[in-house]
């Protein structure tokens, strides 16, 4: 986590020019990972919207995880940022952002389309921290969750298609969004304990309910069932989504999304060997023979198993 404390913009009326390093920064203190793939794979011209995108979703996630914000603080703060984005796309540029908001405001500015992959990684990211917001301290629906991870899957990919190979094509159709919906499933999963001591708790109402059991009690045997069940799932999405990555067009963008996918894989075969006990972190995940056989993998793959005739559906990006 990040700690970026509230202060006033230093921009002048009318401008969104915030401190330039501002969006690497974030990025980089938050993620080593998205840093260099944004420095190393993202196409030139889009490496610093690349970087607004992560750090300005970085610091507003960090800001609604902040535990002194009360719940109805966290629902103003994201509907002033939902009323930001609306604002933005209607063409009328805020006076007085502050430094971190100026990033959106310098990203819609930037964009390129109605349309386009970075509206719709926009509006979902927005649609994910809204319901982050609101649903600290309470049970959600499975159809919460699914429509939860729908969105930030969908963001992740478009995002993914936008930044990497903008003018490259890929194929359109159900098996698009699979991968990163096994990535935030595993996400979840990894994050559990953590989210439960926030008061975030992944796991559905109907399963608590069905089986009576306490949202905190992840080591019950009705809990490690649906965690099995999670597991399987993400295994069969990613399965799907890199069928789907080996008939994407740019070799970056391939390689950015196996590299995703396999960093997540590890994640779920360390649960499998724990018997679907969770555990509060996965170091084994992070280190740095690990990083490189995630690497050295995900290039064997993009520059391996693309299928060129199996490219059904494709359509532009842009």
């Amino acid at each position: 986590m990040i700690n970026i404390s509230d202060r006033s913009s230093h921009l002048k009326p009318g401008s969104s020019e915030a401190n330039p390093r501002l969006a690497a920064e974030i990025t980089r203190s938050a993620s080593a990972q998205t840093y260099y793939t944004i420095r190393f794979l993202v196409d030139r011209n889009l490496r610093e919207d690349a970087y607004r995108a992560y750090g300005y979703f970085r610091w507003l996630d960090d800001q609604l995880d902040q535990n002194r914000m009360e719940k109805r603080d966290r629902l103003l703060f994201v509907e002033r940022q939902q009323s930001l984005v609306e604002q933005c796309y209607r063409g009328e540029w805020p006076q007085h952002p502050s430094d971190e908001e100026s990033l959106l405001v310098e990203l819609v500015r930037s964009e390129r389309g109605k349309r386009s992959g970075l509206q719709s990684y926009i509006r979902n990211m927005m649609a994910v921290m809204s319901f982050d917001a609101e649903r600290r301290g309470r049970l959600i629906s499975e159809a919460e969750l699914a429509q939860y991870t729908h969105s930030l899957a969908a963001a992740v990919t478009e995002a993914m298609h936008h930044f990497i190979g903008h003018r490259c094509k890929s194929p359109q159709g159900q098996t698009r969004y699979l991968a990163v919906t096994a990535a935030h499933i595993t996400h979840m999963l990894r994050d559990t304990l953590e989210d439960v001591e926030a008061g975030y708790f992944n796991i559905p109402r109907e399963v608590v309910e069905a089986h009576r059991i306490d949202p905190r009690d992840v080591h019950s045997e009705p809990y490690r069932n649906w965690i099995r069940s999670r597991v399987g799932l993400a295994r069969a999405c990613f399965k799907s989504g890199q069928d789907y990555l080996a008939q994407v067009q740019n070799p970056r963008c391939r390689m950015a999304g196996f590299a995703y996918a396999s960093r997540f894989e590890t994640v779920l075969s360390a649960i499998e060997r724990d018997d679907y006990h969770l555990r509060p972190e996965y170091p084994e995940c992070k280190s740095l023979t690990s990083a490189m056989g995630m690497g050295w993998s995900a290039i064997l793959q993009a520059f391996s198993l693309r299928r060129p005739d199996r490219l059904l559906h494709v359509q532009s990006t842009r």
